[in-house]
C-alpha cells in the first residue's frame, strides 16, 4: 500500500531507521550500523551490519541487510540518519530507492553546512565520486521540525510520514533507537543526543 494511502486511512506505517555507531575518525576499518524497525513508534525488530569507514559500500550494505530479510516486505519507508555512514561512506539515495523499491528519506537534525563538508571530503580519495553521490541525494527540504532529502516520494507526503513515526522532538523513533542501540553496543552505554 502506498504511503499516501496509509496516511489518509490512518494506518500504521512501518519503517526502518539506519544509523552508524560511534567510531574513531581516521582509524579506518569497519563501522557498525544499526537498523531499527518500528511500526509507527513501536520497536519491532533490528538489523546489524558494518560499513567501511570513508568507503563506498554503504548503499550495497543496506541493500544486503534488507533484501531477503523478513522485514523488507513489511516496510513502507526507509530512514537514514543523513547520507553519510562511517564518515564519508555516502549512501546513493536514488540507487537505494531503486533497489529496495521503497521511498528513502535521509533525515538531518539541521541544515548541513555544505562548504565545510565538501572541504573535508576533498581530503579523501575519489572526491569527485563522493561529490556526485552527495549531489544525487537531491534537494534538502525543511518542513518543521524536519530537514530531509527524499527519493521515491513526494516531499509533503514524506514529511507527514516523518511526523507520524516521531514520538517527540525532531528525530523519528526508529532513528532515535538506532542511535541509542548503536552507541550502547559499541561503547557500553547509550548516548544522550539522538
Amino acid at each position: 500500500m502506498k504511503l499516501e494511502d496509509l496516511l489518509r486511512q490512518n494506518r500504521t506505517i512501518r519503517v526502518i531507521g539506519f544509523d552508524d555507531a560511534p567510531f574513531l575518525r581516521g582509524a579506518g576499518g569497519k563501522v557498525a550500523i544499526a537498523g531499527v524497525v518500528c511500526a509507527g513508534t513501536r520497536f519491532e525488530g533490528m538489523l546489524w551490519g558494518e560499513v567501511t569507514q570513508d568507503g563506498f559500500d554503504a548503499t550495497d550494505t543496506l541493500c544486503e541487510l534488507l533484501i531477503g530479510s523478513k522485514f523488507l516486505p513489511q516496510l513502507h519507508l526507509v530512514l537514514l540518519d543523513g547520507i553519510g555512514f562511517g564518515g564519508f561512506n555516502l549512501v546513493d539515495l536514488p540507487r537505494l530507492q531503486d533497489r529496495l523499491q521503497l521511498p528513502c528519506v535521509a533525515v538531518m537534525r539541521r541544515h548541513p553546512r555544505l562548504p565545510p563538508m565538501k572541504e573535508a571530503m576533498s581530503r579523501l580519495p575519489h572526491f569527485e565520486r563522493r561529490l556526485s553521490i552527495l549531489q544525487r541525494a537531491g534537494a534538502i527540504y525543511h518542513v518543521p521540525p524536519f530537514f530531509f532529502q527524499v527519493c521515491g516520494e513526494d516531499p509533503a507526503i514524506a514529511a507527514s510520514a516523518l511526523q507520524r513515526v516521531t514520538d517527540c522532538g525532531k528525530v523519528p523513533e526508529a532513528l532515535r533507537l538506532a542511535h541509542l542501540i548503536g552507541a550502547a553496543v559499541v561503547t557500553g552505554v547509550s548516548g544522550s543526543s539522538a
